[in-house]
């Protein structure tokens, strides 16, 4: 048997080899796909994932720096289905890429997922982590609010 010593250092809980650290959260919400596109891109939507800043084109290249010091720029816009984009808080060397996909369920529910790479730390990760946890909750409150109406 041929055993070689390891001294390659442990992974920690959503560290990558490729994209660094790395979290995704998810839930499935009583809203349709259109509902959940409408408020995310919404004024009081975008405060829960991007902060205060206009309204945005969602145009791929659009770049955007927010009152809260967080910046980026759009890479994918695919209207209810997907968004990608380059994502920076101002106290990281470099940005982030956040992906928020909604996915059709079954009974005009939506299953909502932000997904962030390129973390730059474990500290970073846990943050992210619940900042997204919370904005799932916010949305799910919203949903349950005006469900079966569209969320606006």
């Amino acid at each position: 048997m041929n055993s070689k010593p390891s001294f390659a250092l442990p992974k920690r809980v959503g560290q990558t080899a490729a994209t660094g650290f790395q979290i995704g959260v998810r839930r499935t919400l009583p809203i349709s796909s259109e509902g959940a596109w409408t408020f995310l891109t919404s004024r009081e939507g975008l405060k829960l994932w991007l902060g205060e800043w206009p309204l945005p084109a969602f145009q791929v290249g659009e770049a955007f720096s927010c009152a809260e010091g967080i910046s980026g720029e759009f890479k994918v816009v695919k209207p209810f289905q997907q968004l990608r984009l380059r994502w920076k808080k101002p106290e990281w060397e470099k940005p982030s890429t956040l992906q928020i996909r909604l996915v059709a369920a079954k009974n005009g529910r939506t299953t909502i997922s932000f997904h962030q790479e390129n973390l730059p730390d474990s500290a970073a990760r846990e943050q992210m982590k619940q900042q997204w946890e919370e904005a799932l909750e916010k949305l799910k409150e919203k949903a349950e609010e005006n469900e079966g109406r569209s969320v606006q």
